[in-house]
């Protein structure tokens, strides 16, 4: 695949098939990347995820949307959870999270599913949580995929999302820029041995809404107590969200 064929940025109409073979290309090595380019932080912002979770109450079924590999996942165990499901559009990112399921003998309590964001195959209210990191700003429909998530939270229940933002203060804005524009996608390229994977990523998080726009269009879906908490000067943010008490489903199986 050639770098003229990656996703494009924003909510444009096959940008989903785009996505999907970005990551099937990249799977073997998208582990070691966000180790190496993160320089291991992402472990921290996935526990930051799951620890506001902890401080909401007890989470018996979890679903992880755009779960890639199952890092959180796996970092969801934190909380004793009875089932955790993960999906994601890519068949092979999923081949790789479900061997390091195994390995770890996780593989009773975490399921790794082939599904789509936006057309989630789960009843209205299955779970008690939904999360996401760095996977809604690949959504095709922001809204729709967001939608969805409320859709199978039961009253009461609670969304995580992880995602890239932009720093504003100086000198962070500055030296962030310059590593995302020139560091990033050279060292992905290198390591990955794709061309395009790694420019792509910062011109999606550079397009992609952050803090109080973002904090408004979850509220628009329909989300109450939307909170926003950015991380690391702002290079991520983690937004907080609870399904309404009233006027849900009652819980269903999946």
């Amino acid at each position: 695949m050639t770098p003229t064929n990656y996703p494009p940025v924003g909510e444009v109409e096959g940008k989903k098939k785009h996505v999907e073979r970005m990551f099937d290309t990249i799977a073997p090595r998208y582990d070691l990347l966000n180790r190496l380019l993160s320089l291991g932080i992402d472990r921290w912002w996935r526990r930051e995820m799951i620890r506001e979770l902890n401080v909401r109450g007890r989470v018996d079924r979890l679903l992880d949307v755009a779960t890639g590999t199952g890092d959180v996942a796996i970092a969801a165990l934190r909380l004793t959870p009875e089932k955790v499901v993960g999906i994601d559009l890519s068949e092979e990112m999923l081949t790789v999270g479900r061997k390091k399921i195994a390995e770890l003998g996780f593989a009773s309590t975490i399921d790794l599913l082939r599904g789509d964001a936006e057309d989630l195959a789960f009843d209205d209210g299955a779970f008690d949580a939904v999360t996401a990191a760095f996977g809604v700003r690949n959504f095709e429909n922001l809204g729709q995929g967001l939608s969805e998530m409320l859709r199978v939270l039961r009253p009461g229940g609670t969304m995580v999302v992880l995602e890239f933002s932009s720093p504003q203060r100086f000198p962070m804005k500055q030296l962030y820029g310059f590593y995302s524009r020139h560091v990033l996608p050279r060292v992905g390229s290198a390591v990955s041995k794709d061309q395009g994977a790694y420019s792509y990523l910062p011109d999606s998080a550079a397009a992609f809404p952050f803090g109080e726009r973002m904090v408004e269009i979850i509220r628009d879906v329909g989300f109450e107590d939307v909170a926003c908490r950015p991380l690391t000067f702002g290079i991520v943010s983690i937004y907080t969200a609870s399904a309404p008490q009233t006027g849900r489903g009652s819980s269903g199986t999946w």
